[in-house]
């Protein structure tokens, strides 16, 4: 299934593919929970959690954006940040990091007909209509 070697930035794509299924379930669990009768501490600490897998998402795409090539200043841009130097530094660690993932190699295989399988489990009308989106990302390189 899977051809040519995967390089880091295919590597963050489905790392961020993962965290973007795990964040969706999550917000489903949090409708499901609306009338729960809990404590505010806990409510809040729920969204936390939300809005720290959101960090961790856009963290990841970012670096499989930097790792494609992708110039500082539009990434910058993007963020809403004014410093491409004061980003890129910002990113530089992870970026590095990523750039040696070949032991996430493995792991990231095994992923991805899973990630198309829940893609077409939860897939609506409104959603892109294709049928594996994580392979096809190994598919065009």
């Amino acid at each position: 299934m899977i051809g040519p070697t995967m390089t880091p930035e295919i590597l963050a794509r489905i790392t961020a593919a993962r965290a973007a299924r795990d964040l969706s379930d999550l917000a489903r669990q949090a409708v499901g929970t609306t009338a729960e009768t809990i404590s505010p501490a806990e409510r809040i600490k729920r969204a936390r959690r939300m809005r720290q897998m959101v960090n961790a998402y856009l963290d990841t795409v970012v670096v499989a954006e930097a790792l494609a090539g992708a110039d500082w200043s539009e990434i910058t841009e993007a963020l809403g940040r004014r410093e491409p130097d004061t980003v890129e530094g910002e990113y530089a660690d992870a970026v590095a990091e990523w750039s040696d993932a070949a032991e996430a190699e493995a792991d990231a295989a095994a992923d991805v007909e899973e990630l198309d399988a829940w893609y077409a489990r939860h897939r609506e009308d409104h959603d892109p209509d294709l049928e594996k989106p994580v392979a096809d990302l190994l598919n065009r390189h």
